[in-house]
Formats: C-alpha cells, sequence, structure tokens
C-alpha cells in the first residue's frame, strides 16, 4: 500500500479572531468607553431625525441606594423596547430620570442624624434640604454609572432629576393648574399616617405584613332605646385597634342584619345573631363548643330597629358629677396613689366621656367577624369619619404626629407613665393601659393577644402606620371639571383608551382609580416641592391669582424649592396683597404628585425636543398600578383631559431561585453589579429577556449558569459564521437564491419567518418570545440542522462550486440578520461581533432591519423540509444506541433505512444521506428506521465513507476532483 498524503491543508475550515471564551467582564467596560468616546446617543438622534418616533418616558426611581436586581430588570426591558423601535428604523430616544424628593430620601439623611445623635428639627430648614439634595445626587452618579455598565443607551449626560429647579417650577405651575380651576381643597379626613416619620403617606407608599394584634371585646351600655329590653343592656363591639377606643363617639348596626339580646349570667348582651354563639364562646375563653347556644334569647330583631338606641363611653362610668357641675371620679379620687385611668384636664375635657354614644346605621358593618356592631372613632377611620360627619359628630385630633395622645387630653395625656405611641404593642396589650383602664370599668369582656392579620406599614422604615385625621391638601376625584366630567370620570375614560401590555393591568388600575378616594397631596416634611399656596386668615380659602402665582413660578426656577420662605412672602404676593393677611402653606407635596408630573417637564420643557407629549409607552413594575401609572393619570386628566401615555406595560418581581421575597436578612438577594463582576451585563441582559417578565419570575446562580451556557451556545453561533465568512465578499461569490439549492432557499425562508415572529413580538412588546425564538433558531435550525449539514460542503467543496458559495451566501445573509436581531438582547457580545468582522464600519446598534424579500416564501417548501427534519429527528435517534454502544463512532458510519413512505417528494437517497449526515439512505416497506454500520470505507480527505472510496483513505470522487483543480492552480 502506498503512503497517503495528508489533505489537512486541503481542507477549508473557518478562521477567526473571535474568541471561544468571552470574558465579558474585562472586555465589556472597554465597548463601553468607546461607544462613549464615538457618543453613540447622540449619533443615533442625529442618523434618525425626521423620522417617526417613538417615545418610552422613563419612570423615575428614587435615587438612594445601589441599583438592584429591580432595577436591573426594568431598565433592560426599557433597554430593549428603545433598541428594537430603533432597529425598525424609528426615532426612539431614552432620556433618563430620577426622583430626587420624598420620604425615601429624607429619611436616609434623618438616619445619619441618629447615628450622630443630632436632632434634624434643630437643622435650618434649607441646610438640610441641601444635604437631601447631595444625598440624592450622590446616589443619581452611582446609579448611572452602574446603569451605563448595563449596556443601557441613553441620555446620560442631560437625565431629568425632579430636584432640578426647572422640574420644581414645572411641578409648581402644574399644582397652580388644579388651584386656579378650583380642584383643591383643604379639609380633615382620615389618611394614612406614619407615626415614626410623622407624616402623611400615599397608598403607594404603604406596604402589608401579617401580625398579631391584641383583640378585646367590650361593653357599652345602653342607656336609651326605643325597645325596653335593650335599656340596661350591653351593646358588645370587638375591634383589633383597642388605641382608638378613647375617641369613640358612636356605635354602627347594619340596618338589615338581625340581632339578639342574650341573658348571660344576668347581663344583658346585644349581639348579630348569626356572631352570638361565635361571640360568647369568645368571651367564655373558649370554655364552650363553639356552636353551642350560650344564655337566654330575650329579644330578636333587624338592625334597623336600633335607631334611636344610645349608649355610653365605658370610661364614663368612671366619671360623676360633683355638686357643682365639677366632674370627679366615681371610684377614685385624683390623688396621685388613686389607682386607673387618671381623667385629668378642664370640665369641657372630661365631659366628652359622658356625651352619649348613638347607634347608627352604617351600610359597611358585615358579620364577617367580630359581633355585627361596630365603634365609630372618625379621627381614625374612613368610614367612621364618613358616619360620624353625617351625624354632626367632629374629629377631636387627639392623637399627635408621633402617634401619642395630646397631653391635654382627660384619658391617657399627660400620664408619663402611659402616654406611648399609639403603635406600640404594650400600648394596646391586653395589660398595657388601655385594656386596664377598661376592665377597671368593667366594660372589658375579653381580651388576647393572638389575632392574626394583615396590616398597613411604612414602606421605608417599616413602622406600623394608622388612620389619622389631621388638614391635608385634596384633590377630589368626584367634583365636575372645566370641560366636563370628574377626575374620576376622567381616568375611567382614559384606562379605556389605553392599551394595557399585560392586558390584566387595564383591570387592576381600573379598579383602584374607581374605588379611590380623594387625592392627599401634602406630606408634613422637609424636603420636597411645597405647597406654594397662601390661604386668606379669615376665610380660610387659598388665594388662586394667576400672577402671584406666575412669580411663585419664577421664583421657584430661579432658586428652587427655597424660594418658598416667610421672608420672601411679602415679594411674592405683590403690592396687592397684605401678607398679614395671608398663612403660608408649609406642607410639601405628595412625592407622587411630582413624579406624576414628569410628562410635564420632560415631554413638554423643550429641554429634550426629540421627545413629544404623549409618550408612546410608560413601563415599570406592576407595582406602578398604584403608585407612578397612576399619579400620572390623575394629573394629566385634569390638567390635560386624558393619560400622558398611550400604552403602559408592566413587569412582575424578580424573586429568589426558590420563589421566596428577596430579603438581605434572608441572604438571598441577588445584586446585579456583582454578577456584572462574575458573568457581564449580557448575561444579565439575557436572563431578564429570557424571563416572563409579564409575571413574577426567579433568579440565582443556577438559572444564571442555565443563562450563562445559553449565551456560550448563541456566542458559538456567531463565532462560526465569523469563521466560516472568512474571506467572503459577496460582489465575488454571491449566489443569486433563485440558483441556489433546496436546503439554503428553505433557510432563507425560515429567516423570513422568524423575521415575522420578531417584528411581532416587537409590536407586542413579548420579549419573551423575541428572545426565545433568536436562541431557538441559532440553535435549532442553524447549529443543529443546516450548520450540521453543510459543514461538509463549507470543508470539502472547492472554493468555487455553487454549493459552497450559496452557503456562504446565506451564511453572511444570515449573519448581517442575526447580529442586528440579537444587538438589543446582547448589547456588547453584538458589538464584538459586529466589529471583528468589519472593524471600520461603526457600531451595529446603528443598523436598522432591512425587509426581507417576498420571494425567499415558499410554503410547499417549507412543508417538505418540515416533513424531512421529523424523519431526520427519527434518524438522529434510532442511531444513538448504536454510538453508545461503541458500535459506531457517528452518523458517518450509519447505514439507514427509513420507510419509503416517509419520505418527502423530491428527495433523493444521496439527498437523504447528506442531510442526515449518514453514510447511505435506503427506503424500505417497514414502519420503523433501522440502523446498522456500513461496510463503506472512508475518504481520507472529507472522511465520508461512501462506496466509491476503494480503500480507507483513499479519495471519493468530489475530493479526487478539488484536489486536482488546487494542484492544477499551484
Amino acid at each position: 500500500m502506498t503512503e497517503q498524503r495528508d489533505y489537512k491543508d486541503t481542507v477549508f475550515l473557518p478562521r477567526t479572531d473571535f474568541p471561544m471564551k468571552a470574558g465579558l467582564p474585562q472586555k465589556e467596560p472597554g465597548i463601553l468607553a468607546r461607544w462613549e468616546e464615538q457618543d453613540i446617543y447622540r449619533t443615533l438622534r442625529e442618523e434618525r431625525a425626521g423620522r417617526e418616533t417613538f417615545v418610552l418616558h422613563d419612570g423615575p426611581p428614587y435615587a438612594n441606594g445601589d441599583m438592584h436586581i429591580g432595577h436591573a430588570l426594568n431598565h433592560v426591558l426599557k433597554d430593549m423596547v428603545v433598541r428594537t423601535q430603533t432597529l425598525l428604523g424609528k426615532d426612539a430616544p431614552y432620556v433618563p430620570g430620577w426622583d430626587c424628593h420624598g420620604l425615601p430620601i429624607e429619611w436616609k439623611v434623618e438616619e445619619q442624624y441618629r447615628k450622630k445623635k443630632l436632632n434634624k428639627d434643630e437643622v435650618p430648614p434649607a441646610e438640610f434640604r441641601a444635604e437631601c439634595r447631595a444625598y440624592a445626587q450622590h446616589w443619581v452618579d452611582t446609579q448611572r454609572e452602574q446603569l451605563k455598565r448595563l449596556g443601557i443607551n441613553g441620555d446620560w449626560d442631560n437625565p431629568y432629576l425632579t430636584m432640578d429647579f426647572g422640574a420644581e417650577a414645572t411641578i409648581v405651575a402644574e399644582l397652580m393648574k388644579f388651584a386656579e380651576a378650583g380642584n383643591l381643597y383643604r379639609g380633615a379626613k382620615p389618611v394614612m399616617w406614619s407615626p415614626v416619620e410623622k407624616t402623611a403617606l400615599a397608598e403607594a407608599e404603604v406596604e402589608y405584613e401579617d401580625i398579631t394584634s391584641t383583640q378585646i371585646d367590650v361593653a357599652f351600655e345602653i342607656v336609651e332605646s326605643p325597645i325596653p329590653e335593650l335599656i340596661g343592656a350591653h351593646a358588645v363591639i370587638w375591634t383589633t385597634t383597642p388605641w382608638t377606643i378613647p375617641v369613640n363617639q358612636a356605635l354602627a348596626y347594619g340596618p338589615e342584619i338581625e340581632y339578639v339580646l342574650r341573658d348571660v349570667d344576668g347581663r344583658r348582651l346585644l349581639l348579630a345573631a348569626s356572631l352570638a354563639d361565635e361571640t360568647l364562646h369568645r368571651l367564655a375563653g373558649g370554655s364552650d363548643t363553639p356552636d353551642q347556644a350560650q344564655g337566654e334569647t330575650v329579644w330578636r330583631g333587624k338592625g334597623s330597629d336600633l335607631a334611636g338606641t344610645v349608649a355610653r363611653h365605658p370610661i364614663a362610668k368612671l366619671v360623676s358629677p360633683r355638686e357643682g357641675g365639677d366632674l370627679s371620679r366615681s371610684r377614685a379620687t385624683s390623688d396621685q396613689g388613686a389607682q386607673g385611668p387618671r381623667l385629668r384636664g378642664d370640665s369641657q375635657a372630661i365631659e366628652f366621656f359622658l356625651k352619649p354614644r348613638p347607634l347608627l346605621a352604617g351600610d359597611f358593618v358585615t358579620t364577617d367577624s367580630g359581633t355585627g356592631l361596630v365603634h365609630m372613632a372618625p379621627d381614625h377611620g374612613e368610614d367612621d369619619f364618613a358616619l360620624c360627619k353625617a351625624h354632626g359628630l367632629t374629629p377631636k385630633f387627639v392623637v399627635e404626629a408621633d402617634g401619642r395622645y395630646r397631653d391635654d387630653w382627660a384619658w391617657l395625656g399627660g400620664d408619663d407613665e402611659r402616654r406611648m405611641s399609639v403603635i406600640n404593642p404594650k400600648f394596646n396589650a391586653p395589660d398595657g393601659p388601655i385594656c386596664s383602664d377598661l376592665r377597671e370599668a368593667g366594660a372589658l369582656l375579653s381580651a388576647s393577644a393572638d389575632y392574626k392579620h394583615s396590616y398597613p406599614h411604612s414602606w421605608r422604615s417599616k413602622a406600623k402606620v394608622i388612620y389619622r385625621c389631621t388638614p391635608q391638601w385634596f384633590v377630589p376625584m368626584d367634583r365636575e371639571l372645566d370641560g366636563g366630567g370628574t377626575l374620576r370620570s376622567r381616568a375611567m375614560q382614559a384606562i379605556d383608551d389605553t392599551r394595557f401590555v399585560p392586558e390584566k393591568g387595564r383591570n387592576r388600575i381600573g379598579a383602584m382609580v374607581e374605588g379611590r378616594p380623594d387625592w392627599v397631596l401634602s406630606r408634613q416634611r422637609a424636603w420636597g416641592v411645597p405647597i406654594t399656596l397662601f390661604v386668606d386668615r379669615k376665610t380660610g380659602e387659598y388665594l388662586a391669582d394667576p400672577a402671584v402665582n406666575a412669580r411663585i413660578v419664577e421664583a421657584v426656577r430661579a432658586k428652587g424649592v427655597d424660594a418658598w420662605t416667610e421672608e420672601a412672602a411679602a415679594d411674592l404676593l405683590g403690592p396687592d396683597y397684605d401678607p398679614a393677611d395671608y398663612e403660608r402653606v408649609t406642607d410639601i407635596l405628595d412625592v407622587w404628585f411630582d413624579s406624576g408630573c414628569t410628562h410635564a417637564f420632560v415631554l413638554e420643557s423643550g429641554r429634550w425636543p426629540e421627545l413629544r407629549w404623549p409618550a408612546d409607552l410608560y413601563l415599570e413594575g406592576s407595582d406602578q398600578h398604584r403608585g407612578w401609572f397612576q399619579s400620572s393619570l390623575l394629573e394629566a386628566c385634569a390638567t390635560r383631559g386624558r393619560a400622558p401615555y398611550d400604552a403602559v406595560l408592566t413587569h412582575g418581581f424578580t424573586m429568589a431561585r426558590d420563589g421566596k421575597k428577596m430579603s438581605k436578612s434572608l441572604g438571598n438577594t441577588v445584586d446585579p453589579n456583582k454578577v456584572m463582576q462574575q458573568y457581564g451585563a449580557d448575561i444579565i441582559r439575557l436572563w431578564a429577556l429570557s424571563v416572563d417578565f409579564t409575571e413574577d419570575h426567579r433568579i440565582g446562580d443556577e438559572i444564571l449558569k442555565g443563562v450563562a451556557d445559553q449565551y456560550r451556545k448563541l456566542r458559538n453561533t456567531f463565532r462560526y459564521m465569523l469563521g466560516a465568512l472568512d474571506g467572503f465578499d459577496r460582489d465575488a461569490e454571491g449566489v443569486d437564491p433563485a440558483q441556489m439549492p433546496e436546503l439554503e432557499r428553505y433557510v432563507l425562508g425560515e429567516l423570513h419567518a422568524l423575521d415575522a415572529t420578531l417584528r411581532r413580538a416587537i409590536a407586542d412588546f413579548d420579549f419573551n418570545e423575541y428572545t426565545r425564538a433568536l436562541v431557538d433558531f441559532a440553535n435549532e435550525d442553524l447549529s443543529a440542522f443546516f450548520f450540521d449539514i453543510r459543514k461538509d460542503s463549507l470543508y470539502c467543496d472547492g472554493e468555487g462550486d455553487l454549493r459552497r458559495r450559496a452557503y456562504r451566501t446565506v451564511l453572511d445573509i444570515l449573519f448581517h440578520a442575526l447580529v442586528r436581531y440579537a444587538a438589543p438582547v446582547l448589547v456588547f457580545t453584538a458589538e464584538e461581533v459586529w466589529t471583528t468582522r468589519f472593524p471600520d464600519r461603526g457600531s451595529v446598534h446603528l443598523l436598522e432591519l432591512s425587509p426581507m424579500p417576498e420571494s425567499w416564501v415558499d410554503p410547499a417548501l417549507a412543508d417538505r423540509f418540515g416533513k424531512l427534519r421529523d424523519l431526520r429527528e427519527q434518524v438522529m435517534e434510532a442511531i444513538e444506541p448504536l454510538r453508545r454502544e461503541k458500535t459506531i463512532r457517528s452518523g458517518l458510519e450509519a447505514a439507514v433505512t427509513v420507510p419509503a413512505g416517509a419520505v418527502p417528494d423530491g428527495f433523493g437517497d444521496a439527498d437523504l444521506a447528506e442531510l442526515f449526515i449518514t453514510a447511505s439512505v435506503a427506503r424500505g416497506q417497514g414502519d420503523g428506521v433501522t440502523v446498522t454500520r456500513t461496510e463503506d470505507h472512508k475518504c481520507g480527505r472529507c472522511w465520508r465513507l461512501l462506496p466509491e472510496v476503494a480503500e480507507d483513505g483513499a479519495l471519493c470522487g468530489r475530493c479526487e476532483d478539488v484536489i486536482a483543480r488546487m494542484d492544477d492552480a499551484a
């Protein structure tokens, strides 16, 4: 046997400098620096000027900490929107922004004061606000660099900040629109109040946590009633807020509820009939079975029969008139050594507890729990306030900003030992001051600290909040507006007119707006935009003079929020008004009003001329249905009659790998900054765009490892294409699709279908589908199918052979399409891929999609190849057992027989062997696929086992022809 020739140098193996190992953490910062040097963002604005625009308005995150994984997801989604719209050829600017006012930032600065044992209230307000401004600016700068590192393309040198003087002036101007239109009022209503932070809170600033509270049953003695049996009996109420008993003013019953009067051991108790047994079981300490009837029923009737019934406050039992009209303790003196409640203050203060407590009809009373009777404290409940107001019972304003009862309040006020915050568990405990006093009065029927329920907390301090009635500024939801409709009706219409993705967002925000109370605008804090109103001291009406308002706006534009001072009042009021006649409001605006105005100072200001109003899209987490989406909606509907957006896209929350909520205390948080250090930003981006972000989703080490593996496959797809296209010249080598083999024409048709899928996903904001379709096409249609089949042609066909040139032409088409498709997802890798092949053709992110020729679409061809691929899967499955058993080493050694009826028309046996990558394929009459090891010999160049090869190492006919041509050319 003659010595065989080494054909290694005659095979056209792919060549590229594109590394298999990504090294993203090291490589991405350099790419980012190049983008900044080239000013890609501004270049895009210049190149797309005059094109159709797409405006995504950025919702402002708080500038108070490092970027977390929720920030990362949110901004990757926004970047994906902007980049895909840019890919379609639109001018899609992105102006990032930050919310810089409000409690979250002020609270952090106060924390710094507390660590230094300093009192914020002793610092001049302007100095304190300057510290808040500096704190916010620090985190703006920090988050900006972190988001840039994530590959987010935006106007980072010119972001919007709500603390910019121009923004603050616009917020004031928007407030004045409400004022001049009569859409503001000052009123006293119970609002969510944080005793720790000493301010009212918006619903969006409240979160709910499970707690265990004290539940008590309290007896109110009935002193008057049209029903004789009730006089001297006790109406029983149940509550989990014992601290509200000192401001009780009435009891409420359900007019359609059935009530019974039970005589239990000589004491008659009024209860809802359906709750009587359960209540009496509770009062007995659970000693009886729940369904056991207790006591004798001496009266039964409907709630409406209770009209005209009057009870007295339980503490009244401890108070009796002295001769001369003074008040004293009936069971103890007011001496220092007296036991029980020390009622103090003047006779008017103590008289409050002697006033009758009417039983009033309340439609809100249910029999879901409790006793069917509800005690009413108008200071501390919305239903309480409304019902009492309708009957002339007004709030007493006795709980102060810090949650303690006012010093001069007759019960619990001025008693330093017992005067503690109403949210203090000790205050409400069964042995605390409230329960102890009620027990002494003989009114406490039961008390236990074991009631588990959900309760509102401040999302910043994590402390419990209360409903507290205080004077606040409101925007009415149901007042008729100029131009027709109420704010509520306008907002509901705007919700109908808005596109929601996912659609369930419409119902969520709709239910919130439909049932929400008036908008509480005021906050009792220092760091924010002031409510720039002057109130007439005599009439209580605020001044709505456009000239005064214009002076205020310009002053804020020049000096920011520090322009609103007592010293400036005379200049702001002008010569027509005496400052002595007006009270300057010192509250600040709800920070949600700030953010609700961003559409005005970002989209309409002209500072960013590439933007326009309204925005095409708002995109935030689903919690913003009660936050930014809603405040923006209400502000714009009141001032402009419609929503400031055409569409709203929401995403869910990122959970830990086990589905639990992330928490630093649990140690299950994922820091995106650390992930970028380990994996690179493109891995975070691929994760964010691979999950179903419209629902809650997960992240963790194993999930990230899976994403990294997915990334490696995509990277290798690009690496293969770069190597296979080494030296390709479309003008010299390109083949017209009409002249290509069927396989190439089929792949072009699949690319056309992919393009349609991705464009549809862009329109639907379905980025999970976008990414999945792109990854599946690269892995399944290309790497595992097209590339696998055609590598033999690439390596071993002659350079000028039609099949090889057609393959490389399609690879070139695929490269240009896929690098564009991948660019919004893998922003750094796509740039690396593009510049590896075209180092002098700018950035991949300046490119746009071109339409796919309709001539590529061939349904019949697609159907034939679809059936063939199904058969190919069966063949590969049949080969695998032989490969595992080492009967054969690869499919190239397999002789395959397939059912003749399973082969689509138009494919010969040689075509099948090429497409299945086997030695041979024959057609049989059976139903299944059979595989044996071929007896043919292996070509020394292409390694195919063919009948025409005389012995192992000899050449097949194709390779002989290619070698001959190469030798002739040499």
